[in-house]
């Protein structure tokens, strides 16, 4: 591609981390020299304002005579034009829109008696504070005014602001206005032309607006915003079906008069009258865009600037020409300078300002000879044979995320206080108790490189809060590690249905070709401590629901297992404990003295989870101190699916009370839309007419939407209140399943995904129908009865059932399956391999009986 490069004639960079856009280009004899010698205008963000001559470059590289003024505006530029913009002189003058300032300057330049050059200085005719943010401008002989321009404003709120030189006007709003678009003033219709958020091309004359009422008369009504006075309506209005990024009119001796807008993926010429002219679908993502004269009558070439670094020609739709540019344009114009004609001026958003021309000068580059060897086919057959190897290699392993290696670049460690706080960091927790506690975790990190932009994200379990849940380190420097502490505590009033966090630290490490950074992420979980949700009490005898869990194993004190619970004392043997939950029911933790078991029992069956893992983590951390490796755990069931089913039930009608509350509030709102309507009809009425008892209805019925938000807002806590029950039950489910059956990993990760597909429950995909689904596929996969069964697919989309049913039937046939030796797998032929007697589906279901060598401590 050299040699289809843009030419640099002149270039210069301006500044250090400024930036610039599309309105900070201009290119004018805005001295008023005469020579015809255009000079660059350009401004940026940062309020720097300043004015180029550029001469061909040297060998020594750019001259300072080049740039003939720099000054620091208070405010940043948004655009720039120049025009007659002063009363009683036709010389050019500079306008700067400011966000909320336009000024009005005259530049002059004073012969300098130096070999310095010339002075040039800027003086402020007049300035105008805006009320309202600007967004963009306009100017031109509006009305048919001769000698003079005039300048309208558009506004952040779709106001605009119409000044005659050194007075204010009046000020229109759009109708239907939502965000700005491209403003353009089209001399010979003596109309404005904008790209309305609809995608919609609008013209409004000139007449038009001027004759409408004024805006800021009733500028205090909302409804006013939208349109005023006469309703404002367009000259002609075209949808082009995409957002445009800017717009232009030309009017050629030798062309017609068109209108240019080019959009995000086409480019369009309009006629007069909004009809189009031709079209043009892009291939790329423009940035940048000017119309200038051709040689060819009847045509009109564009300078075209996209995303690739390329400038592009177009004849009306063909291209002509394309060349490389060494940044991507966010503005273009055409300049004389020197007896150059046609000079191109392009202007990135960093800065770089360049004047270049086409051409096609070949590049003086020649590439060095290769010496040439004998090629040794046994080196290059040991070579293809390693890289054959490791593709092969590659290909099985197929790893999404990179191998970890030895030594880490970075790491993230999280560290649990073993002891509570001394004073509660607790805030807003909402619970009863006035002393919730509150844990201290402590993150370090460290990296090996220098890394920027880290960014760490804590989370917590649902019901859990975090004092801060992110931190910002704008660069960490290698070998220095950077430690944080956070407080958790429990907020709410429901008990968390897991006591596991976990941290993610997103980072940037640069390299030669990206001084940016390629980001990363690292991560890692910590568990929180269980007296952060709970605490000791004396046990109670009586519960509804009880758990046994067998071991293989002798018994152990459970001053052993909870020391953070119970004060060591000498010879103590404990086998009982109570836990009374933050935000739950007391919990009783039994130990057998004759036998191997362990009885968790509580009023709630969902408050049996935290308590009963809790129990097994602490379990397998004993025996592996103690170098016991085959230590297990039993449930020689059933399982208890009635308290699981009921929770599924209160569930289930929550989200259908909540569909419920949804359709209602939904008719009551179009009732008050309606209501509103009719009102408002009837109060732009000339002829004021009776309002029926309208006033009445709306209010009441305002009420009724009210108090059905409220209640719906209310369900919509209740719900996830419920659903975190759901969950806390379901992994205790999952749990025994896996107790019971003697499932492994893998099988348990199965039994995981089927019973909690979600992290979230909602009213579009929930609990209910997603959970039914894999049970449906487990079902007829490999815990199918038969090849038959296999062949079903599960076609029907997913949508809320009707109850819970057939939910409840599929959640015993796969407690009933895996009784009779079915086999958890994913493999296709996991289901043919097997041979289950199952003679019925019916499951009957035993009463727990309760273990006669569990005993109370007396």
């Amino acid at each position: 591609m050299s040699l289809f490069k843009a030419r640099d004639w002149w270039s210069t960079t301006m500044g250090e981390k400024e930036e610039f856009d599309q309105g900070c280009l201009s290119v004018a004899d805005v001295d008023n020299s005469g020579s015809g010698e255009d000079k660059i205008i350009v401004g940026s963000y940062s309020g720097y304002l300043r004015l180029f001559s550029p001469h061909p470059l040297k060998a020594d590289g750019i001259q300072a005579e080049d740039l003939l003024l720099e000054v620091q505006l208070r405010n940043p530029v948004l655009q720039l034009e120049v025009g007659k913009f002063v009363s009683g002189t036709e010389l050019l003058h500079l306008a700067v829109l400011h966000p909320r300032k336009l000024c009005v300057y005259s530049v002059s330049g004073t012969l300098g008696n130096v070999e310095h050059g010339n002075q040039y200085q800027i003086k402020l005719m007049y300035e105008h504070n805006l009320q309202r943010t600007a967004c963009n401008m306009t100017h031109g002989p509006f009305g048919g005014v001769k000698g003079r321009d005039l300048i309208c404003i558009q506004s952040m709120d779709g106001m605009l602001m119409f000044f005659e030189q050194e007075s204010y006007a009046f000020g229109r709003y759009l109708p239907g206005f939502l965000i700005p678009g491209p403003l353009r003033y089209s001399p010979r219709t003596d109309s404005f032309v904008t790209v309305s958020s609809c995608r919609q091309v609008e013209s409004y004359k000139y007449q038009v607006l001027a004759v409408a009422t004024d805006a800021d008369t009733k500028k205090e009504t909302e409804q006013q915003k939208i349109g005023s006075g006469k309703k404002l309506l367009a000259d002609w209005i075209l949808n082009i079906g995409e957002q445009a990024l800017d717009i232009n009119i030309v009017s050629f001796n030798h062309t017609a008069f068109s209108i240019f807008v080019l959009g995000e993926r086409h480019f369009f010429c309009l006629k007069e009258n909004g009809q189009i002219r031709f079209m043009k679908k892009l291939e790329y993502s423009p940035s940048c865009f000017l119309p200038y004269c051709s040689v060819s009558e009847g045509t009109i070439n564009s300078l075209v600037g996209n995303h690739n670094n390329m400038l592009l020609v177009y004849q009306d739709v063909t291209l002509k020409w394309a060349a490389q540019l060494p940044y991507i344009p966010v503005a273009v114009k055409v300049a004389n300078f020197q007896d150059m004609k046609g000079i191109i001026v392009t202007l990135s958003d960093s800065g770089q300002l360049q004047c270049s021309y086409f051409g096609t000068d070949p590049s003086l580059f020649q590439a060095p000879k290769v010496e040439s060897r004998d090629i040794n086919y046994e080196k290059l057959d040991v070579e293809m044979r390693e890289l054959q190897r490791i593709i092969k290699d590659s290909t099985k392993t197929q790893d999404i995320l990179p191998k970890i290696e030895k030594e880490e670049d970075f790491t993230l460690s999280a560290t649990v206080s073993p002891a509570l706080d001394a004073v509660s960091q607790a805030v807003d927790c909402a619970m009863e108790s006035e002393n919730t506690p509150s844990v201290t975790v402590k993150f370090c990190v460290r990296s090996r490189l220098h890394v920027q932009k880290t960014v760490l994200s804590i989370s917590v379990p649902p019901f859990l809060a975090l004092t801060q849940d992110q931190f910002i380190f704008h660069s960490v420097e290698p070998g220095i590690a950077k430690t944080i502490s956070v407080s958790v505590f429990l907020k709410g009033n429901s008990a968390p249905a897991d006591l596991e966090g976990e941290a993610v630290a997103s980072y940037c490490t640069p390299t030669e070709l990206n001084p940016e950074g390629v980001p990363r992420v690292t991560q890692c979980k910590f568990r929180l401590p269980l007296r952060l949700v709970c605490f000791p009490i004396q046990p109670t005898k009586t519960a509804n629901h009880k758990l046994t869990i067998d071991t293989n194993k002798p018994p152990v004190n459970l001053i052993n297992l909870f020391p953070d619970f119970v004060e060591r004392s000498d010879d103590d043997q404990l086998n009982v404990l109570g836990f009374q939950l933050l935000a739950g029911q007391k919990v009783t933790l039994l130990a057998s003295k004759t036998s191997q078991r362990y009885r968790i029992q509580s009023e709630q069956f969902e408050d049996l989870w935290l308590i009963t893992k809790e129990l097994i983590l602490r379990f397998e951390e004993y025996f592996r101190k103690q170098g016991i490796k085959d230590f297990a755990c039993l449930f020689s069931g059933p399982i208890p699916l009635q308290p699981y089913f009921e929770l599924i039930d209160q569930h289930f009608e929550l989200r259908m009370n909540t569909e419920k509350y949804e359709k209602l509030l939904s008719e009551r709102a179009v009732q008050f839309r309606a209501i509103e309507r009719l009102l408002l009809t009837r109060f732009k009425d000339k002829t004021p007419s009776p309002l029926q008892n309208l006033d009445t209805l709306l209010d009441g019925t305002y009420r009724q939407v009210m108090g059905i938000a409220d209640a719906a807002e209310e369900l919509q806590t209740n719900l996830f209140r419920a659903f975190t029950k759901l969950r806390s039950a379901t992994q205790l489910v999952i749990l025994l399943i896996g107790l019971w059956q003697k499932l492994n990993k893998d099988q348990m990760g199965i039994l995981e995904a089927t019973f909690l597909p979600l992290v979230e429950d909602g009213q579009e995909l929930g609990w209910e129908e997603s959970v039914d689904a894999a049970l449906t596929h487990l079902l007829r996969t490999c815990l199918s009865k038969s090849s038959k069964d296999q062949a079903l697919n599960l076609t029907s989309q997913l949508t809320i059932p009707k109850d819970t049913a057939r939910l409840k039937k599929h959640i015993t046939l796969l407690c009933d399956r895996l009784s009779k030796g079915g086999r958890l797998s994913l493999s296709a032929d996991s289901g043919s391999q097997q041979a289950i007697v199952m003679p019925g589906e019916n499951v009957e279901t035993q009463d727990e009986n309760p273990e006669s060598g569990v005993q109370y401590l007396h």
